[in-house]
């Protein structure tokens, strides 16, 4: 065998290990894609489900509140909201906002959870406090910071401080009363 023909049987044997080592890398890093991608499919994660629902107060008891409810000022208003998780992974840090509707004020040490905290906004969610303030102007000209008036509360947020568990509810509740 000549010189050039064993150079070009090693060059084609070279060839042919560089383009399986290649394939065999192609194909180990898609299985590996695969596998990383199904994991990733198989995480566990919250599909939180959330229910509004409110009830009129009236002397024969409460009337759930639908659109052909009429209601008139000085009417009690009691919002529920239901949170359950469907999902297969827990709602860490989980929280859950509640609108005071236009035309309604909150009505004091209402807002009721257990095992969550509710916190106020009366700048329509912008921000939350336990005991939202205001600036007040005093007699002298100065401005003293004061707790906000519940007749300017926006927002209710609860928060919990434990996770909300696969298949697990969470209730809370607060009043309005119509102005």
């Amino acid at each position: 065998m000549a010189f050039k023909e064993k150079t070009m049987i090693k060059s084609k044997k070279r060839f042919s290990v560089s383009l399986m080592a290649a394939l065999t890398l192609l194909v180990a890093g898609a299985a590996g894609f695969a596998q990383r991608h199904f994991m990733l499919s198989n995480v566990a994660r919250p599909e939180v489900k959330m229910q509004l629902s409110a009830a009129v107060e009236r002397e024969s008891g409460a009337v759930p509140l639908s659109k052909d409810t009429v209601v008139s000022s000085g009417d009690m208003l009691d919002w529920s909201i239901t949170s359950e998780n469907d999902g297969n992974g827990a709602a860490v840090e989980y929280k859950a906002v509640a609108h005071i509707p236009r035309g309604t004020t909150f009505v004091a040490d209402s807002a009721k959870a257990d095992g969550a905290k509710a916190f106020y906004s009366i700048d329509s969610g912008k921000s939350y406090s336990r005991q939202p303030m205001i600036e007040e102007k005093q007699a002298d000209g100065s401005s003293k910071r004061v707790p906000a008036p519940v007749s300017i509360y926006t927002d209710v947020r609860y928060e919990w401080a434990d996770p909300l568990a696969p298949g697990g509810k969470l209730s809370a509740s607060y009043k309005v009363r119509v102005k």
